[in-house]
C-alpha cells in the first residue's frame, strides 16, 4: 500500500471508509525534515494522542477508531506499523490551526517584546519570558503546505477563512473551534500539572464528519505539537527545559549543521520524549 498523503512526520493511507495515520520516526524542526530517525518517536506520538483522545471525548468527539493493528488490513500487521498507527474516521479538515497559549514563550514572547501583543491580543505590561498568562489565549493560524510557514491570524480573520470555504457558517465554526480549543487545553493542562508537567502551548486541528459535526482530528498534545515543561524548577524570566523537540531545535539554533543532529542529541531527544510520555500517562512504552 502507498500513502495517499505524506506530511513532515505522518503518512496517511486510505482504508475505504477510514484512514490509517502512521506517525513515522522522522523529526521536523523549523518546518524542515531532519536527516535523523528518532527511534520510537512515532510510537510516542500515536500513543500520546490515544491517551488524550480517550480523556477528552466528553468535550468533543475525536477521529480515533483503533490503534490495534489487528483491526487494520493485513499490510499493517508488521513490526514497523505496530504501536505507531491509528485507524481514524475520515473528516473534511477545517483550514485553521487552533493554537492555544497558556504561557508566554517562543514567537509569542518575541511579539510581546516588540509591541506588547501576541497575535494582535493585548497582554498586561511587565510580563517576563515564560510567565503564565492571566488566562489561556486562542491564536489561530492558517495551515501551510510542506516547506511553507503557517501564518498567524486574528480570531476575526479566522471567521473569514472559514466563511470562504463554508458560506454562512464561518462565524459559528470559528466560535466552536475557539470554545473547544480552550476547554481541551484547560482540562489537559490541569491534569498535566498534577503530574509535574506544564503544557505551555499546543495546537489542535478539527474537521467535519459525514453528518457535519465538528470532530477533533490529527494528533493531540504530543511533544511535536506542544511545549511541555517540567513543573519542578519552573522559573519565569528565561526559556525553560522541555519534554519535547525544543532540545533538538535549540541544538540546531546554536550549532552549524546540515539539518542533521549528532548521535548524542538524537538519543537525548527520544529520552526526553519517553520521559514526558511516562510522566503524563504513568505507563512505560515497551
Amino acid at each position: 500500500m502507498k500513502p495517499i498523503k505524506e506530511g513532515k512526520v505522518r503518512e496517511i493511507y486510505d482504508n475505504g471508509d477510514s484512514l490509517i495515520m502512521v506517525a513515522t520516526d522522522r523529526i521536523s524542526c523549523f518546518d524542515v525534515i531532519l536527516k535523523n530517525v528518532i527511534k520510537k518517536k512515532g510510537t510516542v506520538l500515536t500513543q500520546m494522542s490515544k491517551f488524550w483522545f480517550d480523556m477528552t471525548e466528553d468535550i468533543v468527539p475525536n477521529h480515533m477508531i483503533s490503534v490495534d493493528v489487528n483491526d487494520m488490513p493485513e499490510y499493517f500487521r508488521q513490526p514497523k506499523f505496530d504501536g505507531n498507527s491509528m485507524m481514524c474516521k475520515k473528516l473534511r479538515m477545517l483550514p485553521i490551526e487552533c493554537i492555544v497559549r497558556g504561557y508566554i514563550t517562543g514567537s509569542g514572547w518575541a511579539s510581546y517584546q516588540e509591541n506588547g501583543t501576541v497575535c494582535g491580543i493585548k497582554l498586561p505590561e511587565g510580563l517576563k519570558e515564560s510567565d503564565k498568562l492571566p488566562e489561556p489565549i486562542y491564536t489561530p493560524s492558517t495551515k501551510a503546505e510542506i516547506g511553507d510557514h503557517d501564518e498567524n491570524i486574528s480570531y476575526e480573520q479566522s471567521i473569514g477563512v472559514l466563511e470562504k470555504e463554508f458560506p454562512g457558517k464561518g462565524e459559528a465554526y470559528a466560535a466552536k473551534l475557539k470554545e473547544y480549543t480552550i476547554k481541551l487545553y484547560t482540562k489537559c493542562a490541569d491534569y498535566a500539572l498534577e503530574r509535574g508537567i506544564i503544557i505551555a502551548d499546543t495546537k489542535f486541528e478539527f474537521g467535519l464528519d459525514e453528518n457535519g459535526n465538528i470532530v477533533l482530528g490529527d494528533e493531540m498534545l504530543t511533544p511535536d505539537s506542544s511545549r511541555f515543561w517540567p513543573a519542578d524548577g519552573y522559573e519565569p524570566g528565561h526559556g525553560q527545559p522541555s519534554f519535547d523537540k525544543q532540545f533538538a531545535r535549540d541544538w540546531l539554533k546554536n550549532n552549524d549543521h546540515d539539518w542533521k543532529l549528532p548521535k548524542d542529541v538524537e538519543e537525548k531527544t527520544i529520552e526526553i520524549y519517553l520521559e514526558g510520555y511516562e510522566k503524563l500517562t504513568g505507563k512505560k512504552l515497551i
